[in-house]
Protein backbone atom coordinates (compact mmCIF):
# COMPACT_ATOMS: atom_id res chain seq x y z
CA UNK A 1 0.00 0.00 0.00
CA UNK A 2 1.32 3.35 -0.63
CA UNK A 3 2.02 5.80 1.66
CA UNK A 4 1.11 3.47 4.57
CA UNK A 5 1.43 4.77 8.07
CA UNK A 6 1.25 1.53 9.53
CA UNK A 7 2.70 -1.80 8.11
CA UNK A 8 2.48 -5.27 10.54
CA UNK A 9 4.01 -7.82 8.45
CA UNK A 10 3.55 -11.41 9.69
CA UNK A 11 3.32 -10.24 13.64
CA UNK A 12 3.15 -12.90 16.13
CA UNK A 13 3.36 -12.80 19.78
CA UNK A 14 3.47 -15.69 22.04
CA UNK A 15 3.29 -15.53 26.21
CA UNK A 16 4.52 -18.06 28.79
CA UNK A 17 1.73 -19.64 30.66
CA UNK A 18 4.04 -21.04 33.38
CA UNK A 19 2.44 -24.37 35.06
CA UNK A 20 3.68 -24.10 38.24
CA UNK A 21 4.53 -21.06 40.26
CA UNK A 22 7.66 -20.77 42.54
CA UNK A 23 7.12 -19.99 45.96
CA UNK A 24 9.96 -18.09 46.45
CA UNK A 25 13.13 -15.99 44.77
CA UNK A 26 15.44 -18.88 45.42
CA UNK A 27 13.02 -21.06 43.51
CA UNK A 28 12.68 -18.94 41.16
CA UNK A 29 16.87 -18.59 40.64
CA UNK A 30 16.99 -22.63 40.63
CA UNK A 31 14.20 -23.19 38.23
CA UNK A 32 15.53 -20.71 35.73
CA UNK A 33 14.98 -21.98 32.30
CA UNK A 34 13.51 -25.37 33.51
CA UNK A 35 10.39 -24.07 34.62
CA UNK A 36 7.54 -25.87 32.08
CA UNK A 37 5.50 -23.59 30.61
CA UNK A 38 2.54 -23.76 27.94
CA UNK A 39 2.64 -21.38 24.25
CA UNK A 40 -0.40 -19.20 24.56
CA UNK A 41 -0.64 -17.42 20.96
CA UNK A 42 -1.86 -13.85 21.43
CA UNK A 43 -1.42 -13.32 18.17
CA UNK A 44 -0.31 -15.75 15.12
CA UNK A 45 0.55 -14.58 11.97
CA UNK A 46 -0.53 -11.16 11.22
CA UNK A 47 -0.19 -8.61 8.20
CA UNK A 48 -2.06 -5.74 7.58
CA UNK A 49 -1.62 -1.95 6.45
CA UNK A 50 -3.02 1.28 7.41
CA UNK A 51 -2.47 3.85 5.02
CA UNK A 52 -2.25 7.54 6.10
CA UNK A 53 -4.95 9.33 6.81
CA UNK A 54 -7.08 6.21 7.40
CA UNK A 55 -9.18 5.34 10.61
CA UNK A 56 -9.18 1.40 10.74
CA UNK A 57 -11.38 -0.88 13.92
CA UNK A 58 -10.09 -3.59 15.30
CA UNK A 59 -12.99 -5.93 16.49
CA UNK A 60 -13.32 -9.05 18.84
CA UNK A 61 -14.35 -10.68 21.86
CA UNK A 62 -12.47 -10.43 24.40
CA UNK A 63 -8.95 -12.02 24.60
CA UNK A 64 -8.79 -12.48 20.47
CA UNK A 65 -5.72 -10.18 20.60
CA UNK A 66 -6.84 -7.01 19.29
CA UNK A 67 -5.26 -4.72 22.24
CA UNK A 68 -2.25 -6.92 22.14
CA UNK A 69 -1.71 -5.88 18.63
CA UNK A 70 -2.25 -2.31 19.45
CA UNK A 71 0.41 -2.81 22.21
CA UNK A 72 2.53 -4.41 19.53
CA UNK A 73 2.05 -1.12 17.71
CA UNK A 74 2.58 1.73 20.29
CA UNK A 75 6.12 -0.61 21.20
CA UNK A 76 4.89 -1.54 24.88
CA UNK A 77 4.92 -5.24 23.72
CA UNK A 78 7.83 -6.58 21.10
CA UNK A 79 6.19 -8.87 18.57
CA UNK A 80 7.91 -12.92 19.37
CA UNK A 81 8.03 -13.17 15.51
CA UNK A 82 7.63 -9.90 12.82
CA UNK A 83 8.10 -6.70 12.42
CA UNK A 84 6.34 -3.69 12.50
CA UNK A 85 6.92 -0.25 11.05
CA UNK A 86 5.50 3.31 11.82
CA UNK A 87 5.36 6.64 10.25
CA UNK A 88 5.53 9.65 12.09
CA UNK A 89 5.04 11.31 15.83
CA UNK A 90 2.34 8.05 17.43
CA UNK A 91 0.32 8.38 20.72
CA UNK A 92 -0.93 6.06 22.42
CA UNK A 93 -4.16 5.65 24.93
CA UNK A 94 -4.04 2.00 25.53
CA UNK A 95 -5.64 1.73 28.82
CA UNK A 96 -6.75 3.61 31.60
CA UNK A 97 -4.01 5.52 33.21
CA UNK A 98 -1.38 3.80 31.42
CA UNK A 99 1.88 6.24 31.55
CA UNK A 100 0.35 7.96 34.37
CA UNK A 101 2.06 7.50 37.92
CA UNK A 102 -0.70 7.29 40.55
CA UNK A 103 1.54 9.16 43.29
CA UNK A 104 1.79 12.25 40.95
CA UNK A 105 -0.43 14.82 40.04
CA UNK A 106 -2.44 15.42 37.28
CA UNK A 107 -0.01 18.55 36.58
CA UNK A 108 3.17 16.27 36.71
CA UNK A 109 1.64 13.96 34.58
CA UNK A 110 1.19 15.70 31.85
CA UNK A 111 4.47 16.79 32.08
CA UNK A 112 5.49 12.82 32.27
CA UNK A 113 3.54 11.78 29.40
CA UNK A 114 5.00 14.68 28.05
CA UNK A 115 8.57 13.54 27.92
CA UNK A 116 8.02 9.85 27.18
CA UNK A 117 6.46 11.36 23.49
CA UNK A 118 9.61 13.26 23.22
CA UNK A 119 8.58 16.71 24.25
CA UNK A 120 10.71 19.21 25.92
CA UNK A 121 9.40 21.24 29.40
CA UNK A 122 8.88 23.99 27.30
CA UNK A 123 7.14 22.20 24.41
CA UNK A 124 4.25 20.44 27.17
CA UNK A 125 3.91 24.23 28.51
CA UNK A 126 3.00 25.59 25.55
CA UNK A 127 0.49 23.01 25.29
CA UNK A 128 -0.12 22.67 28.78
CA UNK A 129 -3.49 24.98 29.30
CA UNK A 130 -5.32 23.53 25.62
CA UNK A 131 -4.89 20.07 27.63
CA UNK A 132 -6.50 21.33 31.17
CA UNK A 133 -9.12 22.81 29.02
CA UNK A 134 -9.84 19.98 27.07
CA UNK A 135 -9.67 17.38 30.31
CA UNK A 136 -12.03 19.95 32.21
CA UNK A 137 -10.01 19.18 35.37
CA UNK A 138 -8.64 22.32 35.93
CA UNK A 139 -9.99 21.80 39.65
CA UNK A 140 -8.34 18.25 40.52
CA UNK A 141 -4.85 19.27 38.31
CA UNK A 142 -2.95 19.48 41.44
CA UNK A 143 -4.40 16.66 42.64
CA UNK A 144 -2.48 12.87 42.94
CA UNK A 145 -4.13 10.62 39.62
CA UNK A 146 -4.54 7.34 42.49
CA UNK A 147 -7.22 9.60 43.58
CA UNK A 148 -9.13 10.06 40.09
CA UNK A 149 -12.43 8.18 39.12
CA UNK A 150 -11.60 6.47 35.80
CA UNK A 151 -13.89 9.65 33.80
CA UNK A 152 -11.01 11.72 34.78
CA UNK A 153 -8.36 8.97 34.18
CA UNK A 154 -9.98 9.13 30.58
CA UNK A 155 -10.31 12.56 30.41
CA UNK A 156 -6.69 13.31 31.37
CA UNK A 157 -4.88 10.57 28.64
CA UNK A 158 -7.22 11.65 26.16
CA UNK A 159 -6.26 15.60 26.26
CA UNK A 160 -2.53 14.36 26.40
CA UNK A 161 -2.57 12.22 23.35
CA UNK A 162 -4.91 14.80 21.15
CA UNK A 163 -2.52 17.56 22.06
CA UNK A 164 0.33 16.43 21.22
CA UNK A 165 -0.57 16.41 17.80
CA UNK A 166 0.23 12.97 16.71
CA UNK A 167 0.50 11.71 12.84
CA UNK A 168 -0.77 8.01 14.36
CA UNK A 169 -3.59 8.09 17.61
CA UNK A 170 -3.71 4.38 18.48
CA UNK A 171 -7.02 4.29 20.69
CA UNK A 172 -8.28 0.91 22.88
CA UNK A 173 -12.03 1.33 24.56
CA UNK A 174 -11.18 4.80 25.52
CA UNK A 175 -14.05 6.51 23.35
CA UNK A 176 -16.48 4.57 25.32
CA UNK A 177 -15.67 5.85 28.86
CA UNK A 178 -16.87 8.87 30.83
CA UNK A 179 -19.75 10.62 30.34
CA UNK A 180 -22.21 11.33 27.40
CA UNK A 181 -20.98 14.80 26.53
CA UNK A 182 -16.88 14.01 27.17
CA UNK A 183 -17.80 10.45 24.48
CA UNK A 184 -19.00 13.17 22.04
CA UNK A 185 -15.87 15.46 22.84
CA UNK A 186 -13.57 13.13 21.75
CA UNK A 187 -15.45 11.77 18.72
CA UNK A 188 -16.13 15.87 17.44
CA UNK A 189 -11.76 15.79 18.26
CA UNK A 190 -11.46 12.28 16.45
CA UNK A 191 -13.33 13.76 13.30
CA UNK A 192 -11.09 16.91 13.70
CA UNK A 193 -8.04 14.59 13.14
CA UNK A 194 -9.34 12.54 10.45
CA UNK A 195 -10.20 16.02 8.41
CA UNK A 196 -6.52 17.08 9.24
CA UNK A 197 -5.38 13.46 7.38
CA UNK A 198 -4.57 11.79 11.04
CA UNK A 199 -3.72 8.07 11.05
CA UNK A 200 -6.14 6.30 13.53
CA UNK A 201 -6.01 2.94 14.91
CA UNK A 202 -8.96 2.12 17.06
CA UNK A 203 -10.14 -1.00 19.65
CA UNK A 204 -13.89 -0.85 20.54
CA UNK A 205 -16.89 -3.03 20.76
CA UNK A 206 -19.07 0.24 20.77
CA UNK A 207 -20.43 -1.00 16.78
CA UNK A 208 -21.97 2.11 16.04
CA UNK A 209 -19.06 4.06 17.73
CA UNK A 210 -17.00 2.27 14.67
CA UNK A 211 -19.89 2.37 12.28
CA UNK A 212 -19.31 6.61 12.50
CA UNK A 213 -15.90 6.79 12.55
CA UNK A 214 -14.01 4.05 10.88
CA UNK A 215 -13.15 3.61 7.03
CA UNK A 216 -12.08 -0.02 7.22
CA UNK A 217 -12.17 -2.83 9.82
CA UNK A 218 -10.48 -6.06 11.01
CA UNK A 219 -11.60 -8.80 12.78
CA UNK A 220 -9.69 -10.82 15.12
CA UNK A 221 -10.93 -14.57 16.79
CA UNK A 222 -8.26 -16.07 19.00
CA UNK A 223 -5.28 -14.30 17.98
CA UNK A 224 -6.17 -14.71 14.34
CA UNK A 225 -7.42 -12.06 11.96
CA UNK A 226 -10.33 -13.49 9.99
CA UNK A 227 -11.49 -10.38 8.02
CA UNK A 228 -10.68 -7.22 7.09
CA UNK A 229 -12.81 -4.95 4.90
CA UNK A 230 -15.81 -2.83 4.83
CA UNK A 231 -17.17 -1.85 7.98
CA UNK A 232 -20.50 -3.43 7.88
CA UNK A 233 -19.18 -7.19 6.77
CA UNK A 234 -16.51 -6.43 9.29
CA UNK A 235 -19.36 -6.15 11.95
CA UNK A 236 -21.54 -9.16 11.00
CA UNK A 237 -18.54 -11.32 11.30
CA UNK A 238 -17.51 -9.99 14.49
CA UNK A 239 -20.89 -10.96 15.42
CA UNK A 240 -20.74 -14.28 13.72
CA UNK A 241 -17.71 -14.55 16.08
CA UNK A 242 -19.03 -14.04 19.14
CA UNK A 243 -22.17 -16.36 18.63
CA UNK A 244 -19.90 -19.22 17.76
CA UNK A 245 -17.96 -18.44 21.00
CA UNK A 246 -20.92 -18.62 22.68
CA UNK A 247 -22.38 -21.65 21.39
CA UNK A 248 -18.79 -23.36 22.47
CA UNK A 249 -18.08 -21.88 25.79
CA UNK A 250 -21.84 -20.52 26.86
CA UNK A 251 -24.04 -22.53 29.17
CA UNK A 252 -27.23 -24.52 28.03
CA UNK A 253 -30.10 -22.93 29.35
CA UNK A 254 -33.51 -24.60 30.02
CA UNK A 255 -36.04 -23.97 27.69
CA UNK A 256 -38.45 -21.05 28.26
CA UNK A 257 -41.92 -21.73 28.34
CA UNK A 258 -44.54 -19.52 26.48
CA UNK A 259 -48.33 -18.55 26.97
CA UNK A 260 -48.77 -18.10 23.57
CA UNK A 261 -49.67 -20.15 20.36
CA UNK A 262 -48.81 -19.22 17.48
CA UNK A 263 -50.15 -16.15 15.25
CA UNK A 264 -47.47 -15.16 12.66
CA UNK A 265 -48.01 -11.73 13.68
CA UNK A 266 -47.74 -9.92 17.58
CA UNK A 267 -48.89 -13.03 20.02
CA UNK A 268 -52.28 -12.13 21.50
CA UNK A 269 -52.35 -13.99 25.17
CA UNK A 270 -55.69 -16.58 24.53
CA UNK A 271 -54.49 -19.25 27.63
CA UNK A 272 -51.99 -20.89 29.50
CA UNK A 273 -50.25 -23.57 26.72
CA UNK A 274 -47.26 -24.83 27.35
CA UNK A 275 -45.06 -24.83 23.89
CA UNK A 276 -41.72 -26.84 23.70
CA UNK A 277 -39.15 -26.04 21.83
CA UNK A 278 -37.52 -27.89 18.98
CA UNK A 279 -33.89 -28.44 19.88
CA UNK A 280 -31.68 -27.13 16.88
CA UNK A 281 -34.29 -25.12 14.85
CA UNK A 282 -33.38 -21.81 13.24
CA UNK A 283 -35.69 -18.77 12.07
CA UNK A 284 -34.64 -16.22 9.32
CA UNK A 285 -35.63 -12.86 8.04
CA UNK A 286 -37.79 -14.04 5.02
CA UNK A 287 -38.08 -10.42 3.81
CA UNK A 288 -38.86 -6.86 4.81
CA UNK A 289 -41.01 -4.48 3.74
CA UNK A 290 -40.96 -0.80 4.61
CA UNK A 291 -44.98 0.50 4.32
CA UNK A 292 -45.34 4.18 3.77
CA UNK A 293 -49.22 6.30 4.41
CA UNK A 294 -51.68 5.33 1.19
CA UNK A 295 -50.66 7.22 -1.98
CA UNK A 296 -46.99 7.99 -0.87
CA UNK A 297 -43.79 6.85 -2.10
CA UNK A 298 -41.74 8.62 1.37
CA UNK A 299 -42.84 9.55 4.71
CA UNK A 300 -43.93 12.90 5.46
CA UNK A 301 -42.21 14.67 8.78
CA UNK A 302 -44.37 12.88 11.62
CA UNK A 303 -45.88 10.65 9.73
CA UNK A 304 -46.74 6.97 10.47
CA UNK A 305 -44.60 3.86 9.32
CA UNK A 306 -44.40 0.53 8.88
CA UNK A 307 -41.95 -2.26 8.96
CA UNK A 308 -42.73 -5.51 8.75
CA UNK A 309 -40.14 -7.88 9.17
CA UNK A 310 -41.34 -11.49 7.49
CA UNK A 311 -39.31 -14.64 8.63
CA UNK A 312 -39.29 -18.40 8.48
CA UNK A 313 -38.65 -20.93 11.15
CA UNK A 314 -37.63 -25.00 10.81
CA UNK A 315 -39.41 -25.66 14.20
CA UNK A 316 -40.93 -24.11 17.26
CA UNK A 317 -38.50 -21.38 18.83
CA UNK A 318 -39.25 -19.74 22.64
CA UNK A 319 -36.69 -18.15 22.89
CA UNK A 320 -36.15 -15.29 20.83
CA UNK A 321 -36.38 -11.19 20.26
CA UNK A 322 -36.58 -9.33 17.38
CA UNK A 323 -34.19 -6.31 17.25
CA UNK A 324 -34.28 -2.65 14.91
CA UNK A 325 -31.69 0.17 14.73
CA UNK A 326 -32.19 3.19 12.43
CA UNK A 327 -29.47 5.17 11.49
CA UNK A 328 -28.50 8.47 9.68
CA UNK A 329 -26.19 8.32 6.52
CA UNK A 330 -23.21 9.52 8.83
CA UNK A 331 -23.77 6.09 10.86
CA UNK A 332 -25.24 7.91 13.83
CA UNK A 333 -27.87 5.68 15.37
CA UNK A 334 -31.10 7.14 16.27
CA UNK A 335 -32.80 4.50 17.86
CA UNK A 336 -32.13 0.89 18.86
CA UNK A 337 -34.82 -1.20 20.71
CA UNK A 338 -36.14 -4.76 20.79
CA UNK A 339 -39.71 -6.09 21.00
CA UNK A 340 -38.87 -7.23 24.96
CA UNK A 341 -37.33 -3.63 25.50
CA UNK A 342 -40.73 -2.63 24.14
CA UNK A 343 -42.26 -4.88 26.59
CA UNK A 344 -44.06 -6.54 23.32
CA UNK A 345 -42.57 -10.18 23.80
CA UNK A 346 -42.74 -12.55 21.28
CA UNK A 347 -43.37 -15.91 22.89
CA UNK A 348 -42.41 -18.09 19.96
CA UNK A 349 -42.62 -18.39 16.59
CA UNK A 350 -42.38 -21.06 14.13
CA UNK A 351 -42.80 -22.10 9.90
CA UNK A 352 -43.68 -18.78 8.35
CA UNK A 353 -45.03 -15.24 9.81
CA UNK A 354 -44.38 -11.24 10.26
CA UNK A 355 -43.69 -9.40 13.26
CA UNK A 356 -44.48 -5.85 12.84
CA UNK A 357 -42.44 -2.70 14.18
CA UNK A 358 -46.04 0.28 14.06
CA UNK A 359 -44.58 3.76 13.88
CA UNK A 360 -47.43 6.17 14.81
CA UNK A 361 -44.98 9.15 14.60
CA UNK A 362 -41.30 9.15 13.08
CA UNK A 363 -39.78 12.59 13.99
CA UNK A 364 -37.65 12.86 11.28
CA UNK A 365 -37.12 15.85 8.79
CA UNK A 366 -35.29 14.54 5.63
CA UNK A 367 -33.32 12.30 4.11
CA UNK A 368 -32.68 8.37 3.93
CA UNK A 369 -32.16 6.26 6.95
CA UNK A 370 -31.08 2.69 7.23
CA UNK A 371 -32.25 -0.32 9.26
CA UNK A 372 -30.19 -3.08 10.98
CA UNK A 373 -32.45 -6.06 11.67
CA UNK A 374 -31.79 -8.97 14.04
CA UNK A 375 -33.51 -11.77 15.45
CA UNK A 376 -31.76 -12.97 18.64
CA UNK A 377 -32.14 -15.30 22.14
CA UNK A 378 -32.82 -12.55 25.01
CA UNK A 379 -29.05 -12.91 26.17
CA UNK A 380 -27.84 -12.50 22.85
CA UNK A 381 -25.70 -15.00 22.56
CA UNK A 382 -27.24 -16.80 19.99
CA UNK A 383 -27.63 -14.72 16.40
CA UNK A 384 -30.39 -16.37 14.11
CA UNK A 385 -30.34 -13.79 12.14
CA UNK A 386 -29.85 -10.20 10.75
CA UNK A 387 -29.22 -8.23 7.92
CA UNK A 388 -27.29 -4.77 7.79
CA UNK A 389 -28.07 -1.76 5.72
CA UNK A 390 -29.75 -3.39 3.24
CA UNK A 391 -33.31 -1.57 3.78
CA UNK A 392 -33.82 1.95 4.06
CA UNK A 393 -36.48 4.32 4.31
CA UNK A 394 -37.45 8.20 3.04
CA UNK A 395 -38.33 11.33 4.73
CA UNK A 396 -39.06 13.93 2.60
CA UNK A 397 -39.79 17.63 3.88
CA UNK A 398 -42.10 19.37 1.78
CA UNK A 399 -41.11 22.63 4.09
CA UNK A 400 -38.48 25.13 4.51
CA UNK A 401 -37.39 24.01 7.92
CA UNK A 402 -33.69 22.50 7.98
CA UNK A 403 -32.22 19.87 10.44
CA UNK A 404 -32.89 16.83 10.90
CA UNK A 405 -35.72 15.99 13.90
CA UNK A 406 -39.34 17.25 13.45
CA UNK A 407 -40.54 18.93 16.28
CA UNK A 408 -44.36 19.88 16.56
CA UNK A 409 -44.09 23.93 16.83
CA UNK A 410 -47.16 25.95 17.22
CA UNK A 411 -47.13 29.87 17.46
CA UNK A 412 -48.55 32.34 19.31
CA UNK A 413 -48.24 36.21 19.01
CA UNK A 414 -49.44 37.87 22.43
CA UNK A 415 -49.18 41.87 22.01
CA UNK A 416 -50.33 44.80 23.07
CA UNK A 417 -50.77 48.29 21.30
Amino acid sequence: MANAAIVIDDVTKIFKLYREKAKSAKERVIRAGRNPYTPFYALRDISLEIAEGETLALLGHNGSGKSTLLKCVAGTLRPTSGRITTRGRLAALLELGAGFHPDLTGRENVFLNGSILGFSKAQVERIFDDIVEFSELSEFIDMQVKHYSSGMYARLGFAVAINVEPDVLLVDEVLSVGDEAFQRKCLDRVRAFQREGRTILLVSHATDTVRQIAHRAAVFDHGRMVEVGEVGDAIRTFRETLNRDHEVHGEVKPPRTAIDPVTGELPVVVAPVELVPDAGAEVTISSVDIEYPTGLDALLPGGPLVIRIGYHATGMITDVVFAIEIFDDDGTRLLGTTTDVLEQPIHAVAGDGHVLFRFEQVPLLDGTFHLTLMIHTRDGGTIYDQRDYEDSFQVTNPTRSRGLVSFPIKIEHLYHF
